[in-house]
This record gives C-alpha cells, structure tokens and sequence, in this order.
C-alpha cells in the first residue's frame, strides 16, 4: 500500500456548496475508515465530528493543548470525560446546540439535556468508539496572549491564520501538541492496523470500591446457585434444565480494575452512566460463567432491569436493544484477560 496525500487548504464549514467533496472519499472507497481531527476551531470541530457521527465513521479527535506541560496528564477517553478541557467543554457545548437545533427543524423529541430521541448522532459524546478523544487533564494556568499594538494597528482580521479564525491564541509549550499528536497517531495506527487498544480512564477507582464489586458479585452468584441447585440437569454440576450456569466466579479482586477502568471506563454499559451512581458488575450472559469476558459494569436501575427481565424472560439481554447489545458485545470481544486460554 502507499500514503496518497491530497492537501486541501481550505476551511471546512459543514455547508456542502462551501465545501464541495473536501470530504468525499477517493476514488473506488466506499467510506472513510476514521477521520483525525486536530482543528482548533470550536465550530468548524463540531461540524466536522456531526458530520462524521451522521455517517458513522469514526473518529479520534485532539483537544487543546495551549496552557499545558505536564504529559503525565494526557488521556484518551470520551468527549463527556474530557475534563479540565476548555476546548471540549465548548465543544459539547457546540455539539448539543447543533443536535437541539436539527430536533426542532425535523420536529423530533427532545428526550434529555444533551440531544435527541434514543440518543440520535449526539450520542457520540458518550462513545469513544465513535469519538475518542486525546486531552489534558492539567489545569490551563495561562490567559489569552495580549493584542499587540501592531495587531491594534493594523487591524485583527489582518493576523488570522485562516478567515473567521479567532486571532488570539493562549501560549504554548511546543512539547505538548507533540506529545498529544503522537498519541492520536499512535491510536490511529493500531486501529487501522488491525490492533486496536483500550484506553485507560483518568478516572481511578479506590480499592475499597473494587472490593466491594467483587464481593457484592460474589454474594449474589451464591445466592443464584443456591436458588436454582434443584433445577440442575440430571448428571450436570453447572446447568440448570433452564440452560443457566450456576458455579462460582472466575475472577479475582485484581480483575475488578481492568473491568471497571480499562473495559467499561467506569460507565454503565447499558445506560452510560458514571461514577457517581452506583455501579454493579452482572453476568451479561446468564448460560456462560462468570468470567471477566461475560461481565458488565450496570448501575443499580439497569441492573434491576435485567434481574427482573432475567426472571420474566428468561434473559436480561431480551430488555435491552439490539444497538446496546451489539455495542457490549463489541467491548466484552475486547478483554484481554482471556487471551492466554483461547
């Protein structure tokens, strides 16, 4: 294979006459396999990761730079997770007021705070494997760079790089937007080659917590075994006449870091929500054992909606949507905690 490069020194606007196919595909591709966005345009930025959750084309996007240093601050995570981020607070900000605007031109329901029905494209904010971005946790201690008396002179619009671009610019340390660019690079690569990896969270999860988790997971799966030991099938240790396993987990306390961290990122895997709310880890696949590739991170309302489906239907899964189900499947094919046995 060889890199074809096709500069296009031109602004994208999301406006399909201003922008004419800067962002069609080449010639003899369907789609583009993932966008890189490093724009420092609020506006632009958001139109370009709209336009790309729209299509489903993934994209991994890099945030602001300007009034950092430290690197053992940098992340990869969801926008939603981008903390301490002047750029992707106002890019949010930017997202749902683009998805607020096209719900009421279409007439669809605004459903919550941050887009429309079911999620729509918007949900991309949540989902890093629709958007993931590189960002700084470190607090921007430094202002806006001062207009000088030249600029004052000569006129503002006279400096700007590209047209309609803020002029003004906060200092940067050069180390930094390398350092975040080869992390970008380096997540591209492995995806488009083929070895994808899973970011860590900023977020850290204290011990007595994943202790809890564990045990609290412990419990429930003995009480299950101990409820559904007379429904075994005859010469079975491990399967009721149901088809569900009963036995005791195969996880250790060590484990409950890599699920909650690295595999779920602290989030519930059915409604998304974070820490904050009380999280549960739940046998996803009730005629499979508990091991850390069947075992989702749920909040308390999720959790209880998949033991009553579980109950009623026979299988949590059967209350859940097809795009939730295919989006957890996604992520529990990526545990690695397996590897060595398959």
């Amino acid at each position: 294979s060889r890199l074809i490069l096709d500069p296009v020194v031109k602004m994208y606007t999301g406006d399909r006459e201003r922008d004419g196919t800067m962002m069609d595909p080449p010639d003899g591709v369907k789609q583009w396999d993932l966008v890189i966005d490093a724009i420092d345009d609020v506006p632009t930025k958001a139109h370009l990761i709209s336009y790309c959750a729209k299509l489903d084309i993934r994209v991994i996007s890099c945030m602001g730079a300007a009034g950092k240093s430290d690197p053992t601050r940098v992340h990869i995570s969801d926008l939603r997770s981008a903390s301490r981020d002047p750029l992707a607070t106002a890019v949010r900000q930017r997202l749902r007021m683009l998805a607020k605007k096209e719900a009421k031109e279409s007439g669809e329901k605004i459903t919550n705070g941050s887009g429309v029905s079911n999620g729509g494209w918007i949900s991309c904010v949540d989902d890093d494997s629709k958007l993931a971005v590189v960002f700084s946790s470190e607090k921007v201690v430094a202002k806006l760079a001062d207009i000088t008396d030249e600029q004052k002179e000569e006129g503002m619009h006279n400096f700007g790089a590209v047209d309609n671009m803020r002029v003004r610019v906060l200092p940067v340390v050069g180390t930094m937007p390398a350092i975040m660019g080869q992390a970008l690079a380096a997540m591209a690569l492995c995806e488009l080659g083929g070895k994808p990896f899973s970011p860590v969270g900023a977020e850290r999860v204290g011990r007595n917590i994943r202790h809890k988790l564990y045990q609290h997971l412990r419990t429930r799966e003995k009480k299950l075994q101990d409820k559904l030991t007379p429904t075994l099938k005859e010469g079975s240790e491990n399967y009721t006449t149901s088809g569900t396993y009963i036995g005791a987990i195969q996880i250790d306390p060590d484990d409950v870091e890599y699920l909650m961290a690295e595999l779920w990122k602290n989030k519930c895997a059915v409604s998304g929500s974070r820490l904050g709310t009380v999280l549960e880890l739940y046998r996803w696949d009730m005629t499979k054992p508990a091991t850390p590739n069947n075992l989702v991170l749920m909040s308390a309302k999720s959790a209880q909606k998949f033991e009553k489906d579980f109950e009623k239907l026979g299988d949590g899964r059967k209350g859940v949507d097809d795009e939730c189900i295919a989006r957890v499947e996604k992520r529990l094919r990526m545990c690695v905690l397996d590897a060595e046995d398959e």
